[in-house]
């Protein structure tokens, strides 16, 4: 006796927003009556295909099957926000239908890669024979490639992906266009772009994702982190600004006076120093904030905004001396001139590791009720 499950799998709960029907959906009367009313509510929506292409399946299998066997159809749900939530209500649903009817194997039947990627969750849990993906005949050509950019441009998952970079783009030649000094902004479109493809590369989309979901859910602490991100923004603006004007006063002097391009660089780094470490500080307590609401602050996060503080100290040191080396003030290597310049960066350090001995110290008492190193 072989019992075959034949599982589609709408993973952004289409079924739930815009038919109003909860997963998971087990049997095929009840899935065909599912396919059914998100087809009238939505006769362009994708998934209707996938769980009528799932139908197809359950009944070419009940059509051949041994007199013992047994096959099942089941529609799995997520959530709207996609992400981990909407995967753990899936594996949730699966677990429940596996308790009940005990399939030995399944066949996934889906409508794209988004609902395909949680064949990992459904092969941890049992065997899957076959996947198949619905993919619905169009007409080719100009009008169907218009209506293709034109239903991602609805669809507010692509809306964001697509729009906000293309914005962004034509804001910046907009304004090196009109502005008297505008090649520089033009040229800092790779720049952006480069940062674009290293978060992409990083994942920290994911991240930034996952943080605007806990503002969203933590109302409270999300006021007080918005505000904090507002001075995060208004301080790497003020870098930029403070490094152009630092830039602009070294183009304005008599060649005789002006240093080398390293000497400028670094004097421009030092001018920002400050405001990249306020608006670094600013995104630090932004976090803080929401763990502390979600109850999950810990004290490593005290350690990280002291090891800032070691950073900041080391870097604002090491700009000043470079800036005397480039500009060829010797540099004497004597005990009062580094305790001038090396100062507060030893003292920075020396914070760092008694914040770092106490902290360590509080969740080793946290764990076994004693302290150890203090």
């Amino acid at each position: 006796m072989v019992r075959t499950l034949v599982i589609t799998v709408d993973r952004d709960n289409d079924l739930g927003v815009k038919a109003g029907i909860r997963g998971s959906v087990v049997g095929r009367r009840n899935v065909l009556t599912a396919a059914l009313r998100l087809g009238i509510a939505d006769p362009e929506e994708s998934d209707t295909n996938a769980i009528l292409g799932a139908l197809h399946q359950h009944d070419l299998l009940a059509e051949n099957l041994e007199p013992k066997d047994e096959v099942e159809i089941v529609i799995l749900t997520g959530d709207e926000r996609v992400g981990v939530k909407s995967d753990r209500n899936i594996a949730q649903q699966f677990e429940d239908v596996i308790s009940e009817f005990q399939p030995d194997r399944g066949i996934l039947v889906t409508d794209g890669m988004e609902d395909e990627s949680v064949l990992p969750i459904l092969t941890s849990r049992l065997s899957i024979d076959h996947v198949e993906k619905i993919i619905v005949r169009q007409s080719k050509g100009i009008e169907g490639t218009y209506y293709y950019i034109v239903k991602a441009i609805e669809d507010p998952r692509w809306r964001a992906r697509l729009l906000v970079p293309l914005a962004i783009t034509m804001m910046i030649l907009g304004l090196g266009m009109i502005l008297p000094n505008g090649g520089v902004l033009i040229g800092a479109m790779p720049l952006l772009l480069g940062i674009y493809l290293l978060f992409k590369g990083l994942g920290a989309e994911d991240r930034l994702e996952r943080l605007m979901r806990d503002m969203r859910e933590s109302a409270d602490a999300a006021i007080l982190s918005s505000l904090l991100w507002a001075v995060t923004g208004v301080a790497v603006l003020l870098a930029i600004v403070e490094g152009f004007s630092t830039y602009g006063e070294f183009q304005g002097t008599v060649p005789e006076r002006v240093g080398s391009d390293i000497t400028i660089a670094l004097t421009v780094l030092q001018m920002s120093l400050n405001w990249i470490v306020l608006a670094a500080l600013s995104f630090a307590l932004s976090l803080i904030v929401l763990r502390l609401k979600k109850g999950k602050f810990t004290g490593r996060s005290i350690i990280v905004v002291t090891f800032g503080a070691v950073l900041w100290t080391i870097s604002k040191s090491a700009l000043e001396v470079a800036i005397r080396i480039t500009e060829g003030v010797g540099y004497e290597y004597d005990v009062p001139t580094i305790m001038d310049d090396w100062g507060q960066t030893l003292l920075a350090i020396f914070l760092f590791w008694a914040v770092r001995t106490v902290v360590h110290s509080w969740e080793s008492k946290q764990d076994t009720g004693r302290y150890w190193g203090v």
